[in-house]
């Protein structure tokens, strides 16, 4: 069924009792060209651009719970590509390109709304900064702008100016970057991809690997065991943990990030606001609540709850910035599992075992990625080949000393 006006009036006629079901509840074939373990964003995505780009005939997406019941379900839903680094640019450009035509690739309401990322600056040093970071974008062709105090004041005119600890100054601005509804991204990609003969198999958990002359051959599930030409790991905070099942140690850590919502409020704040002095970033959904998040924990953990101390500094860090919210409550917080590499930047590549490939290492930064990650693992399947926007993200670099640190904060996963 294809969605459109016309589709939703003549169901509204109906009396809505002719909708279909968005996706089969396919069962495991004996055997499969790919197998996409993991149905979030990035798995689902995979899967759909190998159907779509490459024509792959047989492909199964495994998802030991349900579809979008990990990080895809439960993050800030936000969507950017204001980086400086070359390799984090291009790949994040050609991501976000693909949010913009999004809905309309996928016929599906995913929400993507573009209403501005602005990063507050708080010292000259900053300004600085992000006049660097600036500059950086634009030599690639990514939109970027420097606003002073009054520029910004006139956009945004809610934030403490006059009595803040640490100065509002202005910021750096990405108009196309937003916000996308992220459950939505799951169920349009899920959709689409099934519409193409993809399996989508839920409550379904790998428990091991098949092998055949040093390379893998299959996968073990609770569902039984399928053969494979090729298998991609694309399950975020549970990397580490199933590469080990294939004997594969990776460079990752699993860490914890909170998120946040307050209760429903009129309309407030139509961006993306992000403050400098610490780590606290905003938005308002479409139901009316505020978004909002920060650090991540810093101990490893694959459990999805948090701690007190993050709580109050990610508070701490919004009061400073917009005193206002304090007289708001919060409605719920959760906890997703971060898969952190040891130098920020994600990895997208063929591992030393055999047939299986890689997709992980996105740290706290993961949903603005989904398309990019997607498409370029297709790709990586595919033709066996990196794509060129992601050709930095091999996972060799960091035995080679080619790092992509970000942030400049060195092998320390916790502080990316």
């Amino acid at each position: 069924m294809r969605y459109s006006a016309l589709t939703v009036l003549t169901q509204a006629l109906k009396g809505h009792t002719g909708w279909m079901p968005a996706w089969r509840k396919a069962s495991p074939a004996p055997a499969y060209d790919v197998i996409i373990i993991g149905g979030g964003g990035t798995g689902l995505a995979t899967a759909y651009y190998l159907a779509k780009n490459f024509a792959v005939g047989r492909v199964a997406v495994l998802e030991k719970s349900w579809v979008g019941s990990g990080n895809i379900g439960r993050n800030t839903t936000i969507v950017r590509s204001n980086y400086l680094l070359p390799e984090n640019v291009a790949f994040y450009e050609l991501s976000l390109k693909l949010w913009e035509g999004l809905e309309r690739d996928l016929n599906y309401n995913a929400m993507v709304s573009q209403r501005g990322v602005f990063n507050i600056y708080h010292s000259d040093a900053q300004r600085d900064a992000y006049a660097r970071r600036g500059n950086a974008m634009r030599l690639h062709g990514v939109d970027a702008a420097l606003l002073d105090r009054e520029q910004l004041r006139r956009e945004i005119p809610f934030l403490d100016y006059e009595t803040a600890r640490f100065p509002v100054l202005g910021a750096l601005v990405q108009r196309r970057g937003g916000t996308v509804r992220h459950d939505a991204v799951a169920w349009g990609y899920a959709r689409a991809a099934d519409r193409l003969g993809v399996d989508i198999i839920e409550n379904c958990e790998v428990t091991g690997f098949m092998f055949e002359n040093g390379a893998v051959c299959g996968v073990e599930t609770t569902r039984g065991t399928m053969k494979a030409g090729k298998v991609a790991l694309c399950v975020a905070g549970a990397s580490s943990v199933l590469a080990a099942k294939a004997g594969l140690r990776l460079p990752i850590e699993t860490h914890v990030m909170q998120a946040f919502v307050t209760e429903g409020l009129k309309p407030l704040i139509d961006n993306v606001i992000t403050f400098g002095a610490g780590h606290f970033y905003i938005s308002q959904s479409d139901k009316g609540g505020l978004v909002f998040g920060g650090d991540i924990d810093g101990y490893n953990s694959y459990a999805q709850r948090g701690n007190l101390p993050v709580v109050e500094d990610v508070c701490e860090g919004g009061m400073a910035l917009m005193p206002m919210i304090g007289r708001l409550r919060l409605l719920r917080s959760w906890g997703g599992v971060m898969d952190m590499s040891m130098d920020g930047s994600p990895i997208i590549d063929a591992t030393p075992v055999g047939r299986l490939f890689l997709n992980a290492g996105w740290c706290y930064g993961g949903f603005k990625a989904v398309p990019g990650a997607g498409f370029c693992c297709a790709h990586l399947l595919a033709t066996g080949a990196p794509h060129e926007a992601a050709a930095g993200y091999r996972l060799g670099r960091f035995a080679e000393g080619r790092v992509i640190d970000e942030k400049g904060v060195g092998a320390q996963p916790n502080l990316h």
